[in-house]
């Protein structure tokens, strides 16, 4: 039976949390909530509920091993480090990255990791990049948004560069979207179910229109949560492309063909779903995940999904796929 990776799974540090209750506000503070003790608020809006395995290493392989997973390359999801500016950015970034790098060597077996990079300051980051991996980093963490910015905006033109320089993997993992306020996601638990997959999808479809992947073409971005609503969209970016000059400023061939290009997870909670991920993608193109220790995580049941694909998918998405993109 192929190995089990996990690309889409997340950790938090105790120093890092402390940093932010310091130096976060006013826009982001960390408050009790319906769903637990601790949970990160933007503008009081709820979108990050902190679980205690978010903090404990070896409780996490403990239930890797319950559920069957092999090995987890480990992020830091959002807020991330991008809170803070210029030097508290950089040493929330450093501080995160130190102790993931300690935690691949304490369990070569289990544990591999993302940089997460201080993306407000540009020069900062591409510094954070060579650092990481040296210390052994195998990819890189992006959220949707940056602080109201697009990753398209050209400031952050050196960051891509470099990682497309170096080839890596990317996570783009969504946060509280652009229009947060507006949308009133502050109700109804609405930027997990309805907030994060705008921000993916938004932040994805400006690449392709701007011609992002045709500028870092060795990039290998993963959107997270199967796409979000990418592959649902796929004919729809093709027919707007086919009748709408506007579209084809920057790129001479099919949305469908970029999104051919990147990858995904397999975060997505309905079998159907997953299937219509693999068929957009391609099953080269998808990974195992399992948003593992959120209140949303599912890693035995992202794993039975994965399972339940043809034969001769399910092992490319299992690990074989991670194994390759990662160099693992």
């Amino acid at each position: 039976m192929s190995k089990v990776i996990d690309v889409h799974t997340h950790m938090y540090t105790a120093g890092w949390l402390d940093l932010l209750k310091r130096k976060g506000g006013p826009d982001l503070t960390v408050e009790a909530g319906l769903d637990s003790p601790e949970t990160v608020c933007y503008k009081g809006a709820s979108f990050c509920v902190l679980e205690p395995p978010h903090f404990d290493f070896e409780l996490r392989i403990k239930n890797m091993e319950k559920a069957g997973v092999d090995m987890a390359v480990v992020s830091m999801p959002p807020p991330g480090v991008i809170w803070g500016k210029g030097e508290v950015c950089l040493e929330a970034a450093q501080m995160t990255n130190n102790e993931f790098a300690q935690a691949q060597k304490d369990h070569p077996e289990h544990i591999r990791w993302m940089a997460v990079l201080p993306w407000e300051t540009p020069e900062l980051a591409v510094e954070e990049i060579k650092r990481a991996c040296d210390m052994g980093a195998v990819a890189a963490i992006v959220h949707g948004s940056i602080s109201g910015r697009h990753l398209t905006d050209p400031d952050f033109a050196p960051v891509w560069q470099e990682l497309d320089d170096r080839a890596l993997p990317v996570l783009v993992h969504p946060t509280y979207p652009i229009g947060t306020e507006l949308m009133e996601l502050d109700r109804y638990a609405l930027i997990a179910s309805t907030g994060f997959m705008i921000d993916t999808t938004l932040a994805i479809s400006k690449m392709i229109f701007d011609g992002f992947f045709d500028r870092y073409p060795y990039l290998k971005i993963i959107a997270s949560h199967a796409g979000a609503t990418l592959p649902y969209l796929a004919g729809r970016f093709d027919r707007v492309w086919d009748t709408t000059e506007r579209a084809k400023v920057k790129i001479s061939k099919h949305p469908s063909e970029y999104l051919k290009h990147i990858y995904y997870d397999s975060v997505t909670y309905a079998q159907e779903a997953l299937e219509l991920c693999v068929k957009v993608a391609t099953p080269d193109h998808v990974l195992y995940g399992s948003d593992y220790p959120f209140n949303l995580g599912d890693m035995e049941g992202c794993l039975g999904r994965v399972n339940n694909l043809p034969e001769g998918v399910k092992h490319k998405v299992r690990g074989d796929n991670a194994e390759r993109i990662f160099n693992l």
